[in-house]
């Protein structure tokens, strides 16, 4: 809607001042009207005239536009712009017709969640799930071919600590004994070998050579593609324990599933060879290692292979780079990660840079900050004091006076979604789950409403209207602003514009519907098309969100 008048006014603006010109509305408080505009003030100077006096003359040029019931001058050059009522109510019942669809064709890998097998996945990875989820639904809809992809280390030195862990717990290379671990215990038995590993390597210097050596053995494993040795099927048991663990915990929370996990085994590989094909040009040999100086970026050198001969955290970045694109040749590469991920990445990207500028150019990377205890400590499975992302969904269950399973996992992906990516959560059980305030329950509530009033009619809904009252242009106002709110979402691939869209939207509905009766009203038919094409955008939303969408509360 507001493209088509931008362009539409653009034009009488170019008329009147005699230049080339471009013309950005902005949407005022409604009070003013329904668009404004500076272009006066922009193009005065261009042509030596008083700015109000100039907006007097576009202004009343725009009145000719057909949709355009009035205009107004405001301060020192400021054009308001008020559309006909007729225009306002046909936007909203086309609203969820406009979503913008730039990215129509395109192949876009959108990776997110990355948990890592042998750990647990924590309240961290929680919001990397929600988020990453909600981004790729928002690509999507925008038309995109969206390609949601997960990446974990199944090697490392942090498998290789809970490795040495469970042979202690196990009293040797025993892999019957893990038999005797309950299936529902998996996840956090190994989350506490994970604890117990990264303790005694950091205490013990005989143990941290020996979790060294295990270290190797793990690479090992997969480049004999052992399956029968003792120390191998403990190893591909647990890592099966990780993935079934974080499958289920995908699917209590709805997310639509990957197509693709990408463990760091079998990126290594690519990644050893494509930086030592770089060796002399990008990357340096020094001391055993290979590393790529970044000091003249502007940023810091890193070890990309290690002494030992394996690839650390950035080689297999390398190699997962190539590998996502061999796998889709994707148009673009979104990727969120925690803010600590943030240096280690640019430093990984500015040495691709050097040989593939291509597709640095073609990844957008968000980073997102902690989810924090209310007591504002930073949660590390490393302390031991790990918030799971079931402990997040437990006290949220706990917390509410429901158990409707819609309603309380809509309210831990509101919460987290409706923040800016970039800042650090501190998450309130109690306050997610809030029939009040901005929260997931409240906007779900408010479409359960507007469902039930469409259920209790048959009547036909009208298809225009000449005049709203004050209620119903509010309403219709609001709702032809979703596209608005979608473009700006993607723009920068941010969820929570998402929110404060739908949040706004619930709240002018809910004075709507404390004003105005919908069924057996002289205007039943304008109201109940506009209550529909509410409950049409509330729930599109919700989709991009990721939100269940619940028939009734």
């Amino acid at each position: 809607m507001i493209e088509e008048y931008q362009n539409q006014i653009t034009e009488v603006a170019r008329e009147v001042i005699g230049k080339d010109i471009s013309v950005e509305l902005t949407r005022p408080e409604e009070e003013f009207g329904d668009f404004s505009t500076n272009v006066a003030m922009k193009a005065a100077g261009m042509i030596g005239t008083n700015p109000r006096d100039l907006a007097s003359k576009i202004a009343e040029a725009i009145e000719k536009v057909q949709g355009v019931a009035s205009t107004e001058v405001a301060g020192p050059g400021f054009i308001n712009i008020r559309l006909d009522d007729s225009e306002v109510f046909k936007s909203a019942l086309a609203a969820t017709d406009k979503i913008p669809k730039p990215l129509r064709n395109q192949e876009v890998v959108a990776e997110y969640s990355d948990p890592n097998p042998f750990k647990v996945l924590h309240a961290g990875h929680l919001y990397t799930s929600l988020v990453g989820d909600a981004v790729a639904n928002l690509i999507e809809t925008a038309g995109a071919n969206v390609h949601r992809v997960n990446f974990g280390g199944d090697v490392g030195l942090h498998v290789a600590k809970t490795m040495w862990a469970i042979v202690e717990e196990l009293g040797g290379e025993h892999p019957k004994k893990l038999d005797a671990i309950a299936h529902a215990e998996r996840t956090k038995w190994l989350s506490d070998r994970y604890v117990i590993g990264n303790e005694a390597y950091a205490s013990d210097d005989k143990i941290k050579q020996a979790i060294d050596l295990l270290n190797k053995k793990i690479y090992e494993v997969h480049s004999k593609e052992d399956k029968t040795s003792g120390f191998a099927k403990i190893y591909w048991t647990c890592r099966q324990w990780s993935y079934d663990g974080f499958d289920e915990l995908y699917d209590r929370l709805g997310m639509v599933p990957f197509q693709k996990y990408y463990p760091e085994s079998s990126v290594s590989d690519l990644g050893l060879k494509t930086v030592k094909a770089h060796i002399g040009k990008v990357y340096e040999e020094s001391d055993g290692a290979v590393i790529f100086r970044g000091e003249k970026y502007g940023l810091f050198t890193q070890v990309f292979i290690n002494s030992e001969g394996l690839p650390t955290y950035a080689g297999k970045d390398v190699g997962l780079i190539q590998h996502k694109f061999e796998d889709f040749h994707y148009d673009s590469s979104f990727i969120i990660t925690d803010v600590a991920q943030k240096d280690h990445l640019a430093v990984v990207m500015k040495s691709v840079e050097q040989y593939e500028p291509e597709l640095v150019k073609r990844t957008i990377h968000h980073t997102h900050g902690r989810i924090k205890f209310a007591d504002g400590r930073k949660m590390s499975s490393r302390e031991g004091n790990v918030v799971t992302a079931s402990d997040v969904l437990d006290a949220t269950f706990a917390a509410a006076d429901t158990k409707d399973d819609q309603v309380v996992l809509g309210a831990v992906r509101y919460s987290f979604l409706k923040n800016k990516i970039g800042g650090d959560i501190s998450y309130d059980p109690d306050s997610s789950v809030s029939l009040e305030g901005n929260s997931g329950p409240y906007i779900q509530y408010a479409l359960v409403r507007a469902r039930s009033i469409l259920g209790k009619s048959t009547d036909k809904k009208a298809t225009s209207a000449e005049h709203l009252d004050s209620a119903e242009r509010s309403l219709a106002r609001a709702v032809s602003q979703y596209p608005e709110a979608f473009a700006l979402a993607l723009s920068s691939y941010s969820p929570h514009h998402i929110c404060s869209y739908l949040y706004d939207l619930s709240q002018i509905f809910n004075r709507f519907y404390e004003k105005s009766r919908v069924i057996d009203d002289p205007r039943s038919k304008e109201r109940l098309a506009l209550v529909e094409a509410y409950e049409k955008v509330l729930a599109a939303g919700l989709h991009v969100l990721g939100m269940p969408t619940p028939e009734k509360m």
